[in-house]
């Protein structure tokens, strides 16, 4: 009976207390509730052509979902650069729709508006003494900023090589402490749980000069090739150099400094398009459901629409204006 006893013993133990076979690693669990897997399904299911970015973009992420950022700055802070039309203010709406559920929900500044000194105060409010200084009142969204405790904040300056340097001046300490104190003294956004993007199409006539086939930026590519160290270069890379030059001209170094990452854009090329092309027609279709209608492109339509539509110097904003004119007026009239 003692043996019985014993074997009885011995068999609740092992009911109780797992193998080393059967044992799992527990799940990591962080504050944030977004799958990085499906936020890059979804984004590169939207933007095309621009993989290395995109690649970027989800280390980025992981790092933010871990939740191992320095806790006194921004989540994170990216400048991007290159031609027009290829996608770096795109990539921020969607992914706001990713994180989000809606391509609208983070704070968009148009730094295009702010080209004067005094436009300053738009941002941080009006110095005390003038006029609408008690208020407090500035183009921030402070809830779309501050994001929520399981979801980040997206922030967008847009063009913003085309802010005054005061402008640009005041969002030093965002970049660095991730706090924004307004001139009043009680009021103050949080910026710590944001995700910031500025986007610059500096050093875009540049290129345009280039992709024309300037003499100047012929030579200029020469010399640069000559260089042993540079041989197996791109002329992406070419590219790249002029337009950082170009950063480095227009922004100081300080403000250079304070971004985690300058990313620089690649040129739209012609196979790219027809995915961009069937995304427009989906749009379209989504449009004219309500007539009870849809639209479908036989391949020698889509053919022309893709030969017309592209240009390397304007992306895909010239692709959208030739579906406007050889696809949405004539639809149009047909309705």
């Amino acid at each position: 009976s003692k043996l019985k006893d014993l074997n009885e013993r011995q068999e609740q133990h092992s009911l109780q207390t797992p193998s080393p076979d059967t044992l799992q690693s527990p799940r990591l669990v962080t504050r944030f509730r977004f799958d990085v897997n499906q936020v890059m399904s979804h984004i590169r299911s939207k933007i095309w052509g621009q993989d290395k970015i995109l690649h970027q973009l989800e280390e980025m992420l992981n790092i933010i979902w871990t939740d191992i950022t320095e806790p006194n700055r921004p989540l994170y802070a990216t400048l991007f650069l290159g031609p027009t039309g290829v996608g770096k203010t795109e990539i921020v709406r969607v992914l706001s729709e990713a994180i989000h559920g809606n391509p609208e929900s983070y704070c968009r500044i148009d730094m295009n508006t702010l080209t004067q000194e005094h436009y300053t105060a738009a941002l941080i409010g009006a110095p005390p003494g003038y006029v609408g200084s008690k208020e407090g009142n500035s183009l921030f969204q402070k809830e779309k900023i501050e994001g929520s405790y399981s979801k980040p904040g997206i922030v967008l300056f847009d063009e913003l090589e085309k802010a005054n340097d005061q402008v640009i001046y005041s969002l030093l300490n965002v970049l660095d402490n991730g706090f924004l104190v307004m001139t009043s003294g009680d009021k103050m956004i949080n910026f710590r749980n944001s995700m910031i993007f500025m986007t610059s199409n500096i050093g875009a006539k540049e290129i345009m000069n280039y992709a024309n086939g300037g003499l100047k930026y012929k030579v200029r590519k020469f010399l640069w090739f000559l260089r042993p160290s540079r041989w197996r270069k791109t002329e992406q890379d070419f590219l790249q150099s002029i337009v950082l030059s170009q950063l480095e001209k227009r922004f100081s170094p300080e403000f250079i400094n304070r971004l985690d990452d300058v990313f620089v854009f690649e040129w739209l090329k012609q196979e790219t398009l027809k995915h961009i092309l069937d995304m427009n027609i989906q749009a379209i279709n989504s449009r004219i459901k309500k007539y009870n209608c849809q639209l479908q492109l036989d391949p020698s339509a889509q053919k022309y629409i893709l030969e017309k539509g592209f240009d390397k110097r304007y992306g895909a904003r010239f692709l959208k204006r030739t579906i406007r004119k050889y696809i949405e007026v004539p639809l149009a009239k047909e309705i």
